[in-house]
């Protein structure tokens, strides 16, 4: 696996859709080799993540507790990632 990809089960308090829709965005600009799609090629890779976080949200449901939390926070939970969107929406 990709150590650049989010583990989100485990989470506490649980992974968020905005969490969800996020890894499956980076899983999917991975998979396509693609970082900065732009048009068709943007609206084709949305289209894919969105399917991938809705199929991710109900594995997350179905899947039992883990024994230990992840390793690494999600980067929508780190303090300077929070802020920097924060600004954006502002700006």
């Amino acid at each position: 696996m990709c150590r650049n990809i989010t583990e989100l089960r485990g989470l506490d308090p649980p992974a968020t859709s905005i969490e969800i829709e996020a890894a499956a965005m980076q899983f999917v600009r991975k998979v396509t080799g693609m970082s900065r799609p732009t048009g068709a090629n943007l609206t084709e890779l949305q289209g894919a993540a969105k399917a991938i976080a809705a199929v991710t949200e109900g594995l997350l449901t179905r899947l039992p507790p883990r024994r230990q939390p992840p390793r690494t926070v999600p980067p929508l939970r780190l303090p300077h990632v929070r802020d920097r969107l924060l600004q954006k929406e502002k700006g």
